[in-house]
This record gives structure tokens, C-alpha cells and sequence, in this order.
């Protein structure tokens, strides 16, 4: 087995806050109102006058050690060994949200039902080693500047992207 996962990456820069990601990903897989599985955020920095706002593509990274897998405390997160995919068995959750607390990006959603849902690269019902060559799901393919994408990498380039992410939302943290 490859020791390669698949992951998001990010590039603030290329960001226009378009939310199209954002719209995609809610519209493809019929997300419930007050449910994002994606979503975009301002991140505001500096001090008056000076102050800049760019944005952060978020959902569920997929984590090389998900902290969400760990505190699950009736197993229903799991991550697969195939690509890496961090998955959640709704008939196991009980609503704990003790992964929401364990998340750095916030990942994990409740609907009505009170069960944790997430991002899950639109892998549902779907092969157990994807092959993502050919078409990548709607949040990537509908970012028109290429701001989002999703690739295989190592476990080092996982880890790099997870803390560039963390790095960004800190950003607006400290403000």
C-alpha cells in the first residue's frame, strides 16, 4: 500500500470568495440548511487602516492523525486505509460533538438529526481506493481560479498542508 493520501490544498492568493466551493459542495450532496460540510470564511488581518481580507476554502482535511478519530468514543470516525479518507458512521454517532472540540478546523456539522456529519470527498457508496485522475468532486472542479484542489501527497506534504491551514485561521484569531 501506498503510504500517499489524498488531501486539500489551499491558495489564499488565487482565492475571489466566489463561495463557489461552498455552493457546490451544498448543492451536490443535497446539504441540509444550517449544514456546511464546506464553507468559506473571511480572514481579516492587520490594524486600522490596514487592513486586508482574504478568505479560507474549509472542510474537513482529511488529517494524517485526525484528532476526531481519536475522541470519537464510540468509534463511528474513522480513517480509511485506502487514500486516507476520514469517514464517520452515522449509525454509530451518538452526538457527543466531542469531535467538533477536537477539530482545528471545525469540521464536523450537526443537522436536525443531532448526528455529526463532514466533508468525505464525495466518496459515498463509491470504490474503496478512488481514482480522482479523471474528475475531482464539484468543490474543486467549480473553484474557476484553481484556488482548491485535491491531490495525493505524502504524509509530509499532508502535514504541511493541514498547518497551512491551521497558520490561516490563526490569522484572523489573533486579530
Amino acid at each position: 500500500m501506498s503510504d500517499e493520501q489524498w488531501g486539500f490544498i489551499f491558495n489564499k492568493d488565487s482565492c475571489i470568495q466566489c463561495h463557489g466551493c461552498e455552493v457546490a459542495c451544498k448543492t451536490w450532496r443535497a446539504v441540509a440548511l444550517g449544514v456546511n460540510w464546506r464553507r468559506v470564511i473571511n480572514l481579516w488581518s492587520g490594524e486600522y487602516p490596514h487592513i486586508t481580507c482574504s478568505s479560507a476554502s474549509i472542510a474537513c482535511m482529511h488529517c494524517e492523525e485526525p484528532a476526531c478519530v481519536d475522541v470519537c468514543p464510540t468509534g463511528a470516525v474513522n480513517k480509511r486505509g485506502a487514500g486516507g479518507i476520514v469517514l464517520v458512521d452515522a449509525r454509530k454517532c451518538i452526538g457527543c460533538q466531542a469531535c467538533l472540540d477536537a477539530c482545528p478546523f471545525k469540521a464536523p456539522q450537526f443537522g436536525l438529526d443531532g448526528v455529526m456529519q463532514k466533508c468525505d470527498m464525495c466518496l459515498s457508496g463509491k470504490a474503496d481506493a478512488p481514482n480522482f485522475s479523471q474528475k475531482a468532486p464539484p468543490c474543486v472542479n467549480t473553484c474557476p481560479t484553481g484556488a482548491l484542489a485535491l491531490r495525493k501527497m505524502t504524509v509530509a506534504q499532508k502535514k504541511e498542508a493541514e498547518q497551512t491551514m491551521i497558520d490561516l485561521l490563526n490569522i484572523s484569531k489573533k486579530r
